[in-house]
Formats: structure tokens, C-alpha cells, sequence
């Protein structure tokens, strides 16, 4: 079943249920209280019969009970109400009928009217156990006055008003649900759209993939599928360019290998050149292997987990251990490094030595290809994190080239394979810090590497 017509169905029976318990409750809401307002009124017309009969009583005080207990005025028979007027006994006086007040209406016991109802059925609606007759009590010079009216005309009453709430509801109802569709729709209409994006993910059409405009956490899927599929894109696009690339980088050195090779078989080169021959075969080998070497790895931290073994790293040891590591290099190309972290406190981050190691080599390394004279490295802690920057005083990246310096295979003049900046970003990232490059206002590049400190214990 399509997400509209369950959402639809559910509503509808939500709808359905509410409406019924509502009708439910509102039936003996209501009936509670016609009743409680019929009995109001019959007490206040108990009470005036009552003090009409005091009246009587007093204006007929000679005469015997017998003889007047008759005289109980009765209200309007539109009302159908009806007395039972008894004496401090208990016996029953008079009955009377729904008929206009009048002394000459009411029969007293054995007339005709009182042998229409039976005698225990007049003492059972005056006890009040009868379920289907509402009664009021009330004391008269002449013993108790009960008065009684049917249920039944309640319930008439009750019912006709609950039939007009029922199709007023029902027909609120029937409005909600036609709104509901029109809103159901609305809301899945994006949905469906989005269904439709996510179809051109999987079908690798990630430039087909058009943002879907809607509000609310659907618009912030929608967004995020939008973005995904724009990453994605551009991941696809990268694996091309990476596999011709490397195609084209690894090609190079083969030539060279294999120029060499057939050369020094046919006998072209001879006595020296053969010599120079073995030592460019050699030397591009080496590079063959460097480059394999950097591809692997570089594939390797990209999907592989168990590849990166974090532990705790003392910042000023790392940099240190950089530093001689790097000073064979310093020495031969007769640049100054100049350090600023040894007033620093001892801090430590979470990372992979050997790997991080090498990511700030890679940069160091780089720094040294393009530096005219020095070199600085310096780092510092800010807000729980630790900020390296290296930088020197060559030329600067170019504007063209800094937003692709830590892409693969990108390389400036001099470069090499273009794969140790890369190698150094995604160490740095696996390592949960952020690494960036930029220039300095005076000249040269800047690459600065920011990683969360270990909180000390």
C-alpha cells in the first residue's frame, strides 16, 4: 500500500474512533443533563404545589383530609407530569394524570384514572426504583408529594439533539478528510520527487540530481540528498581523474624502463651509456616504487580501519623527532628551520605515530622544494587544540592551484607524484584534525594543521 493511502486510512480510522468516543461521551453528557434540568424543574414546581396546597389546607381546616386531598393543583399536561400524593402513612391519596391545574382534575383513589395504574407501579416510581420515570419528593400538610415524569420524552429530547451534533461532526469530519488529502498530498508529493532523486543516485546520474524544495525535517533530507549526490559527483569525477593520472604517472617511468632496457639489449648504448642506461632504469624503479608505495597507502587509509593504529602522541617529541628527521635535507639544500614550540606546555593528541609522522614530513618536504632560504614551524594551543603551522619564504602557491593542493596527483612546479599532500590530508583527517593551506601576506605558503588535545587526566 502506497505511504498516501496508509497515511489516508489511518486518519480516517483516528477520525472515526474520535468521533465515536466523542459521540459517546457527549450522549451522556447530555442526557445527565436534560435529566438534572428536568428534575430542577420538577422541584420548582413541587414547591409551588405545595404552597398552593398550604393554602388550601389552611382555607379548608375544618374539613377532613379525606375530603380535600384532592385538591393538589397539577402543571400544564404538555409537561406530562404527573403527582402522587400520599398520606404520613404511606397510602396513596391521589393519582394524578397530565392534566391543566385544577382541583377538579385530580381522582381520588378507586376512580377510574387511579385504576389505570396499578398500585405497586405507583409505589415503585414513588420509592424511586423505577429506572424509567424521573421523581421529586416533597412534604405537604396532607402527608408527601412525589412528583414523576417519563424518561422516555428525555430521551426523545436527547437523542433528537444528538442527532443534530452527529451531522454536525460527521460533517466536520468529512471536511478534515477531504483536508487531510489535500495536506497528505502536499507532504508526500516531495517525497515522491525525492524517491525520484534517489533513483538517479543509484543509477550514478549524480549530475541529474536536482534539489527538492520542501519544508521541515523533508526539506532537510532533501538537502542532504542533494549534497550527497553533489559529493558523490565529485568523488566519481576524482576516481576518473585519479585512475588517468596514475595511469599517466605510472606510464612515465615504464618508458623510461623500458627505453633503457631495449636500448642496452639492442646494443645501442655501449661503454658509459650502458652505465647511465642501468642508472636511469634504476632510478625510475625506484620512483615506480615510491609511487606504487604512496598509491597503496593512500588507498589503504582511505577504506581500510585496522591501518590506523591511534595511541597517545606528545606534540613536542613528534615535532622534534620531525625536525632531525628532516635536517639531512636542511643541510643539503642549506635552509634554516626555525622552531617556536618549545615554550608550549607538554600537551598530547590521539593519532597514529608513524602516520603522522609522515604526513609532517610530506609538508616539511614540500616546504623545503619551494623555500629560498627558511623555514618556520610553530605551534601553539588554542581552545583544547593544537594548531602546527609550517610555512617558508618561497613564491606561495598559486591562487589557481590552492583550491586543489590536497587533491591527487596535483602538483606545482617541481612537484613530484603529487600524492604526498594528499597522503597528509588524509592522515591528518583520520586523525580527526583539519589541515589547510593558504599564503603569507609577505610571500610564501602556509600550511597549518589543527588537531583536538587530549584532555589531561
Amino acid at each position: 500500500m502506497k505511504l498516501v493511502h496508509q497515511i489516508n486510512l489511518a486518519f480516517g480510522i483516528a477520525l472515526v474512533l474520535v468521533l465515536s468516543v466523542t459521540g459517546i461521551i457527549i450522549h451522556y453528557v447530555l442526557l445527565d443533563h436534560l435529566i438534572g434540568a428536568q428534575k430542577n424543574d420538577l422541584k420548582a414546581m413541587s414547591a409551588e404545589m405545595t404552597a398552593t396546597m398550604q393554602q388550601g389546607y389552611t382555607a379548608m381546616s375544618s374539613v377532613a383530609v379525606k375530603d380535600y386531598a384532592l385538591a393538589v393543583p397539577i402543571a400544564p399536561s404538555n409537561l406530562s407530569v404527573n403527582a402522587i400524593l400520599t398520606d404520613s402513612t404511606g397510602s396513596i391519596l391521589s393519582v394524578s394524570p397530565s392534566t391543566p391545574y385544577s382541583i377538579s382534575s385530580f381522582t381520588s383513589v378507586g376512580t377510574n384514572n387511579m385504576a389505570k395504574l396499578q398500585t405497586a407501579t405507583v409505589k415503585s416510581i414513588q420509592n424511586g426504583t423505577a429506572k424509567d420515570f424521573i421523581t421529586v419528593d416533597n412534604v405537604t400538610p396532607q402527608g408527601k408529594l412525589t412528583l414523576y415524569t417519563p424518561l422516555s420524552k428525555i430521551n426523545t429530547i436527547e437523542q433528537a439533539l444528538l442527532k443534530r451534533l452527529l451531522i454536525i461532526f460527521s460533517t466536520a469530519g468529512l471536511v478534515m478528510l477531504i483536508l487531510s488529502l489535500f495536506i497528505t498530498k502536499k507532504f508526500i508529493e516531495p517525497l515522491i520527487q525525492l524517491r525520484d532523486e534517489l533513483n538517479k543516485v543509484k543509477e550514478r546520474r549524480f549530475a541529474d540530481v536536482s534539489f527538492v524544495k520542501a519544508g521541515g525535517e523533508i526539506g532537510s533530507v532533501a538537502k542532504s540528498v542533494f549534497d550527497m549526490a553533489g559529493e558523490l559527483n565529485r568523488f566519481n569525477h576524482v576516481q576518473k581523474q585519479f585512475f588517468q593520472n596514475a595511469s599517466h604517472e605510472l606510464k612515465t617511468p615504464l618508458m623510461s624502463i623500458s627505453g633503457y632496457a631495449e636500448g642496452i639489449r639492442d646494443g645501442v648504448f655501449e661503454g658509459e651509456g650502458v652505465r647511465k642506461g642501468l642508472d636511469v632504469i634504476m632510478s625510475e624503479s625506484a620512483r615506480l616504487k615510491k609511487l606504487v608505495t604512496e598509491m597503496t597507502l593512500l588507498a589503504k587509509l582511505d577504506s581500510e580501519e585496522d591501518v590506523f593504529k591511534t595511541e597517545e602522541i606528545c606534540l613536542q617529541d613528534l615535532l622534534t623527532e620531525t625536525v632531525e628527521r628532516m635536517n639531512p635535507l636542511l643541510v643539503k639544500k642549506g635552509i634554516t628551520l626555525h622552531t617556536m614550540y618549545a615554550d608550549i606546555e607538554p600537551v598530547k593528541l590521539r593519532a597514529d605515530r608513524d602516520k603522522l609522522l609522515q604526513a609532517l614530513l610530506n609538508v616539511v618536504s614540500n616546504a623545503v622544494r619551494y623555500a629560498k632560504h627558511h623555514i618556520y614551524i610553530h605551534a601553539e594551543i588554542q581552545n583544547m587544540h593544537i594548531v602546527i603551522r609550517i610555512s617558508d619564504d618561497g613564491p606561495g602557491i598559486s591562487e589557481t592551484l590552492l583550491p586543489y593542493l590536497f587533491h591527487r596527483f596535483v602538483k606545482g612546479k617541481d612537484g613530484e607524484s603529487g600524492l604526498g599532500l594528499a597522503i597528509s590530508r588524509a592522515i591528518v583527517e583520520r586523525s580527526g584534525g583539519l589541515i589547510q593551506a593558504g599564503n603569507e601576506r609577505g610571500g610564501g605558503a602556509v600550511i597549518s594543521l589543527d588537531f583536538p588535545a587530549v584532555p589531561e587526566t
